[in-house]
């Protein structure tokens, strides 16, 4: 949004944010390769739940070297796929090319999008408001699951 403002050079932004998605990916699959399995045999903690990465397994099961594309776009999966590939083993010249499409495809259009909001005038006028709720947006699916899980504790322990 601030690139559409007109504050920002929108492929500079783009170039930076894709290499560090990129980075990222690499970093969680470096990780991921590094533990192996100890992580599956993990209780639960605060922010680790196994039931995070068993969702993210069962998803890169399903859809191969594509979920590290796919999961760009799924709240909870997006955080573990790099990292179950990692465990999985999956050779990095394989999730490489995978990583690079789906760093690209996802920072390219999130930040087309916001450009495209930054440019529009009843959203500059009441940038501060946008970025809240785009920020609130962004969280809703976090709270969505939070909420879920209570919500299943609940029914167990009745």
């Amino acid at each position: 949004m601030v690139a559409g403002a007109g504050q920002l050079n929108i492929g500079v932004v783009i170039a930076v944010l894709s290499a560090a998605a990129m980075l990222g990916d690499s970093t969680g699959y470096l990780l991921g390769w590094k533990t192996g399995p100890k992580i599956f045999s993990r209780k639960d903690s605060r922010f680790f739940k196994q039931e995070y990465v068993t969702r993210t397994h069962n998803f890169y099961q399903k859809y191969g070297g594509k979920t590290i594309i796919f999961a760009r776009f799924v709240p909870i999966v997006r955080t573990f796929a790099a990292f179950v590939a990692g465990v999985g083993a999956m050779p990095y010249r394989k999730f490489l090319p995978f990583s690079i499409c789906g760093g690209i495809g996802w920072v390219t259009m999130m930040c087309l999008l916001g450009y495209e909001l930054g440019s529009v005038p009843l959203v500059r006028r009441n940038f501060d408001k946008a970025i809240l709720l785009v920020i609130f947006l962004s969280l809703v699916p976090t709270l969505i699951e939070i909420l879920k899980a209570r919500r299943e504790k609940r029914g167990l322990s009745d």
